[in-house]
């Protein structure tokens, strides 16, 4: 009996420390997600919810991978289609396709993706630099590559993915 009490305080023990762990190395976790044929990842910190697709409300004079808008509990959400906004072709929701609620300079923005994989840890030595990916001023949405067993996470600038939102996040705020 004192053999088994112990045993199961080994356990909760080693599982407290596991929690210790986790929680010091939330910079390393990325959700992963697909759009397309490939793997993206962006941190966890700044996911705030993931949600079904809901009805859109579409906002005039916008980009076309802009889709719209959407009211989450109050809220008023810009929604981004990644898979316009990386030029791929559009098609249709269906009922893996998630919305991605982020929290971007403290505005909220929505991700639409085709579909959520996991929440991963991608330790920093297991990310190679994405220098040679960009635009001619140097800038990416690429932050880094990510290695995971025999497959690559395309790890994602969100604040540079977004930063056109900002430009219409301000106007519908005062709207």
């Amino acid at each position: 009996m004192a053999a088994q009490a112990a045993e199961m305080e080994r356990e909760t023990r080693s599982s407290v420390d596991d929690g210790v762990v986790e929680a010091e190395s939330i910079d390393s976790m990325y959700l992963t997600f697909a759009v397309g044929e490939e793997d993206y990842g962006m941190s966890i910190g700044m996911v705030t919810e993931i949600v079904g697709m809901q009805r859109i409300m579409v906002v005039p004079d916008v980009p076309d991978y802009i889709k719209g808008v959407i009211n989450l509990r109050g809220k008023v959400i810009p929604l981004m289609d990644v898979r316009l906004r990386f030029g791929m072709a559009e098609r249709p929701y269906d009922d893996r396709t998630v919305v991605i609620v982020l929290e971007v300079n403290d505005a909220p923005m929505g991700l639409i993706v085709d579909r959520v994989r996991e929440v991963i840890d991608i330790p920093d030595d297991n990310i190679d630099s994405a220098q040679s990916f960009g635009s001619a001023d140097g800038r990416s949405v690429v932050s880094g590559l990510g290695r995971v067993d025999e497959r690559v996470v395309i790890l994602l600038d969100v604040p540079l993915l977004v930063s056109d939102m900002d430009v219409i996040a301000p106007k519908m705020a005062k709207a």
